[in-house]
């Protein structure tokens, strides 16, 4: 079903060429043999700062061409919505395996209120910033899921790994390409390639509503908290991977995206009661995947307190 909305969208999705349902056999056209993070992975040494015109930054900004032509054939009543009960269920999987599981940390009621205060903003914002734009939403729009085309007759990126797409917030997939779970890249470029989709997004008609869709600044802070939210469950199912599925190599990320969440409280008032305004610690000296096993150093912090990630990472909280 969601093949053929993106193929009708006008995206490069696999299409179902054969299928014995019976003996548990698909036959799909063929994407090509490369991920756009392989692509990506292959320059050395990586600029985090791709310039316009370089090949990794037009494969950016074909995933944006394909990405707002899928947000542009959204409809309501088609796919599941992204709603309050969804959004509640990824933001617990933070509690119930990153700081329970894998930090050890007890989630007392204290802990809990805190936690639920910090979920109602980023649910609030998620759901009711961009005055409530709604559309098909793929939910893990990032390179490893964009395959570079084989053919010369083919220039539009392949999409994958879209069976848990939803209808939601239009801020969800720019966020998830551009604040990747496995690529870091400079904030200008993220910037960059945000601003040309926003762009992009205002002239197809995406925005044209209220008086939003005219202030990048309201567009980047409904992104970044997109963007929080999003950190957040994919640190629950990291550790949940790690613990649960026997794939230990998942944590090494982790540091990434505390840093994610660290950046956004710093930029925001409102996360001010949770996460400290200026959060100035600094991962240790160990390595990613020890800072994020609890192997390494701990963060520190040189100033007058500890914000909630800064406690739950170093197991004080």
């Amino acid at each position: 079903k969601i093949a053929g909305l993106m193929t009708d969208a006008g995206l490069n999705a696999p299409r179902v060429l054969a299928w014995d349902e019976a003996q548990g056999f698909m036959l799909l056209s063929d994407l090509g043999s490369q991920t756009m993070m392989q692509v990506i992975q292959q320059q050395a040494p990586l600029d985090p700062f791709p310039p316009a015109g370089s090949p990794i930054h037009q494969m950016y900004m074909d995933a944006v061409d394909a990405l707002i032509a899928w947000q542009l054939s959204s409809r309501p009543g088609v796919l599941p919505a992204y709603d309050d009960a969804l959004l509640s269920r990824e933001l617990q999987l933070f509690p119930d395996w990153y700081i329970a599981k894998h930090r050890g940390i007890t989630v007392d009621a204290d802990l809990q209120d805190k936690l639920a205060g910090f979920f109602a903003q980023i649910k609030d914002s998620n759901l009711h910033s961009l005055g409530g734009a709604r559309v098909f939403v793929h939910r893990d729009f990032m390179p490893r899921n964009l395959m570079v085309p084989a053919r010369a007759d083919e220039t539009r990126l392949g999409v994958l790994d879209f069976q848990d797409a939803v209808y939601g917030p239009i801020s969800y997939d720019i966020a998830s390409l551009m604040r990747d779970a496995f690529l870091t890249w400079d904030e200008d470029f993220v910037l960059d390639i945000t601003i040309r989709y926003w762009e992009k997004a205002r002239k197809a008609g995406l925005m044209d509503f209220e008086d939003w869709h005219s202030d990048f600044g309201a567009f980047y802070k409904a992104v970044e908290w997109m963007g929080l939210q999003r950190h957040l469950k994919i640190l629950g199912i990291f550790a949940r991977l790690s613990l649960r599925d026997g794939k230990p190599k998942y944590l090494a990320d982790t540091p990434r995206f505390i840093q994610y969440a660290r950046a956004t409280a710093a930029r925001y008032i409102e996360l001010k009661p949770l996460l400290r305004h200026e959060v100035d610690g600094i991962p240790g000296s160990g390595s990613e995947a020890e800072v994020a096993t609890g192997e390494g150093e701990n963060i520190e912090s040189r100033g007058p307190g500890f914000d909630l990630v800064k406690r739950i990472v170093d197991g004080d909280g």
